[in-house]
């Protein structure tokens, strides 16, 4: 007796079927031409590096991530990849070390991480993104800001919208404008981000409650936080903030929500969140940050369409298939391939053209509609 459940994936992995496989990869190429046609370079780092190495670039906040596994040649402990993010930081510090700055990179890959969480239980995802080493200024994250929206648009997602934020919220007021204990700013940042005005108070953050309020569209939101910013504390984020939205105005809808700290934890001054209509979750994140181990500074952001995979596959336009008979003209059909035509080769007498899934069959050394 043969096995149910032999052919079972593991929780959280699945295969790409035809269609969900052709919008799969058509994204990413789409994607990926936004990318280079806007100066940034290919990258492709391996799959499995050193794990102190990828915890180094990562600060060690990803490592509880990956898979981790002996390597029986050098004996240490190796990682399969979960973030590309800090393979490319590697890169600029190494390899690249001497480029000129501010550096363009880009890339793409499978990344793997150990469980899934209840809202996206996907243990494998496609990553697709881009950096800009060497800068983390205003002008880089515009820069980030609109070619992220693009290269969603090349992928073909709609109604797209980016949620601003600024991860290093409570350090900055923490300093002298709210002033905190050193061990008071871990739970403040934890109750801020549940968004817990009574876990706020028990926390000593009784001052930071405003914040809570300065949430939703941008221009109100933005006009929130500065009458918040008695002391000028935040002037220069939001005058950041303010030049970002204004490179984008009218490509997205922008929003602000500057205590958002979910997926943020290594970014610096500035993190986003995108977002499309039609598709479950977030899609990508980005900000400013510093790669671990240099302290070069850095924005960049981070695709991951998985879900737009599962929006638009249905409509995906696999081509048009052309069955080809036996003793077929081999020339004419190369030339139809050449033309954009995806051919069908009969291998028997038996092979019937529709029930191949082809809409035209080669005649005369043309195609023709069944």
């Amino acid at each position: 007796m043969i096995d149910p459940t032999s052919d079972l994936l593991p929780e959280g992995l699945e295969d790409r079927l035809p269609q969900s496989a052709a919008a799969a990869a058509r994204i990413e190429r789409d994607a990926m031409a936004v990318l280079g046609a806007h100066g940034f370079d290919r990258v492709r780092p391996p799959l499995v590096e050193f794990e102190k190495s990828m915890a180094q670039r990562m600060d060690g906040l990803m490592t509880r991530h990956m898979f981790r596994f002996v390597d029986p040649k050098s004996l240490r402990t190796l990682a399969l990849r979960s973030d590309i993010t800090a393979q490319v930081g590697r890169i600029a510090a190494t390899g690249l070390a001497g480029a000129p700055r501010p550096l363009r990179l880009c890339y793409s890959g499978q990344v793997m991480k150990i469980a899934g969480d209840q809202l996206d239980p996907r243990r494998e995802n496609l990553q697709i993104g881009a950096e800009l080493i060497g800068s983390d200024s205003a002008a880089a994250a515009g820069e980030m800001v609109d070619l992220a929206i693009t290269a969603l648009e090349g992928a073909g997602a709609t109604g797209i919208s980016v949620d601003f934020t600024l991860p290093d919220l409570v350090d900055t007021l923490a300093a002298k404008e709210f002033p905190l204990a050193p061990e008071q700013r871990d739970a403040v940042r934890r109750e801020l981000d549940a968004k817990d005005a009574g876990g706020l108070k028990q926390a000593g953050g009784e001052a930071y409650l405003p914040l809570l309020f300065a949430t939703g569209e941008f221009e109100q939101a933005a006009a929130r936080l500065s009458e918040i910013d008695d002391g000028g504390a935040l002037a220069t984020r939001i005058e950041g903030l303010r030049a970002i939205a204004a490179r984008v105005a009218g490509r997205a809808r922008l929003t602000l929500d500057p205590t958002e700290r979910h997926g943020f934890e290594y970014q610096s001054w500035f993190g986003f969140t995108l977002y499309a209509q039609g598709v479950r979750g977030a899609l990508g994140r980005g900000g400013t940050y510093r790669i671990g181990g240099s302290d070069e500074p850095a924005t960049g952001f981070s695709l991951y369409p998985e879900e737009l995979v599962e929006a638009v596959k249905a409509s995906e336009d696999l081509g048009r298939k052309l069955f080809l008979p036996l003793g077929h003209d081999r020339e004419a059909a190369a030339k139809l391939r050449s033309e954009g035509w995806r051919t069908v080769e009969a291998l028997s007498d038996a092979d019937n053209a529709a029930a191949l899934g082809c809409s035209h069959v080669l005649d005369g050394g043309a195609a023709r509609g069944l």
